[in-house]
């Protein structure tokens, strides 16, 4: 028990960041509740603001909890700190909508990207950012460039022993996350272009990238990070922990992009039987001409 509570570490940048972000959303959301009326948008806006901040929560705790400190220690530890903040943190994130909240929804919208009554439909008008989402491969190719450069020993070492290069690998990662699960997930007014089957290909090239790298570290026999060889460093090898790091890194990527790609899934076939349904009402509109002729028995 006196593991929970030892070990915080007050990382003021951290903090600053998440009281002001959290701040200006909380701000934003109370301004858009006054300009609606139904109880249902309310609900739908409250649940996706609670989304939100649980995933500030999520990263932030990642990052000042004992698991921060004991992801300079051990392998594995980090690897569950790279979880929660380029992985589960962003999916929160974007799952939560916060752009309008944030006053991040383009010219056009009204206030809050609502209008009194219904959500906003439709996505982003054209802009940098949207410049960057519009292309899919791209942004998903990055994403993973960044979450892999980050293990690489090299870069590994080198955050390991200076405070402001964790800072850029926390900051690297939750921006990483956040474009990587824009091009998979809705996030109200952004909507994807794309097809759920291509963004199920998207996905299922982001688990093929890091079961490679998990494999890659559970099958090493060779200590790849010497920066953690130190005395805190005790009951395994870090030969041993960079092991159990790989089996981390390929299991837990697996949970949430399974979950991702089931939901993909299902929309494509809605999809599909959606279209289908709405060939037979065509046919069925366009009168006895639109069906195929039947036999006649006589």
């Amino acid at each position: 028990m006196d593991v929970a509570f030892q070990h915080w570490s007050a990382s003021w940048p951290v903090l600053i960041a998440y009281v002001l972000l959290a701040a200006l959303h909380l701000g934003g959301f109370r301004e858009t509740l006054t300009a609606l009326a139904p109880d249902t948008t309310r609900r739908q806006l409250g649940r996706e603001a609670a989304v939100f901040q649980l995933g500030l929560v999520v990263i932030v705790l990642a990052v000042v909890s004992p698991i921060g400190y004991w992801s300079g220690v051990y392998l594995s530890v980090r690897a569950c700190q790279e979880l929660l903040v380029a992985v589960t943190g962003p999916a929160l994130l974007v799952l939560g909508a916060p752009w309008a909240a944030l006053r991040l929804t383009p010219r056009g919208l009204t206030p809050g990207g609502l209008t009194p009554g219904r959500l906003a439909p439709g996505g982003l008008a054209p802009g940098r950012l949207v410049g960057v989402l519009a292309r899919p491969v791209l942004a998903v190719v990055a994403a993973n460039v960044v979450w892999i450069a980050w293990q690489l020993p090299a870069l590994a070492d080198a955050a390991h022993g200076s405070a402001l290069g964790r800072l850029a690998e926390y900051a690297t990662c939750v921006a990483a996350g956040v474009v990587f699960w824009l091009q998979l997930i809705s996030s109200r007014p952004i909507t994807q272009p794309s097809a759920p089957l291509r963004r199920f290909a998207l996905l299922a090239g982001t688990v093929v990238a890091s079961t490679v790298l998990g494999m890659v570290l559970v099958f090493g026999a060779n200590r790849l990070y010497p920066a953690f060889a130190g005395r805190a460093h005790t009951g395994m090898t870090v030969v041993q922990d960079q092991q159990l790091a790989g089996g981390v890194i390929w299991m837990g990527m697996l949970v949430p992009l399974v979950v991702a790609g089931v939901a993909l899934l299902m929309q494509w076939f809605s999809n599909e039987d959606s279209a289908e349904l709405a060939a037979d009402l065509d046919r069925l509109l366009a009168g006895p001409r639109g069906w195929p002729s039947r036999p006649v028995h006589r």
